[in-house]
């Protein structure tokens, strides 16, 4: 499994906009700026995060991106599925249930079941509070996901 820039740059997003929470919204051009990442890149990536209810929109003059969820109740496996799709290590595990012909007689299933478990369950052990949290305490004031 590898991680799309579009699944890191996500991650990076989220973690500043927990690192601001003081604050009401903040643009996607500062974000862009301070995260020296294209605005028209987070630009694509906004959408999956309002959907996935990660992210709310603000429109206007004060406009902007604020977390929608608590930074303790959102994963870094949250925002990975919101932008990557299916963390299964192979398609047969995509949605949850096997969907394979060959399951019953997979000499390797239980490989990728066991990978695909410990995966998730890894990504979403760490909220996004755990990073901002750690990145303060090892005085990281720009951090690299």
């Amino acid at each position: 499994m590898k991680i799309s820039t579009k699944g890191r740059y996500a991650l990076r997003m989220v973690v500043y906009l927990a690192s601001q929470s003081e604050r009401e919204y903040v643009s996607l051009k500062e974000i862009a700026e301070n995260q020296d990442i294209s605005k028209k890149y987070l630009e694509q990536i906004v959408p999956m995060l309002n959907k996935s209810g990660i992210l709310r929109t603000n429109r206007g003059n004060r406009g902007g991106y604020m977390l929608a969820k608590n930074p303790e109740e959102c994963t870094v496996g949250d925002v990975l599925r919101a932008t990557e799709g299916s963390l299964a290590p192979v398609s047969c595990l995509d949605y949850g249930e096997v969907d394979c012909e060959r399951a019953e007689t997979c000499a390797t299933l239980y490989i990728w079941q066991g990978l695909y478990k410990v995966v998730t369950d890894y990504l979403d052990s760490i909220t996004i509070a755990d990073i901002v949290a750690r990145s303060g305490e090892q005085g990281w004031s720009d951090y690299c996901i």
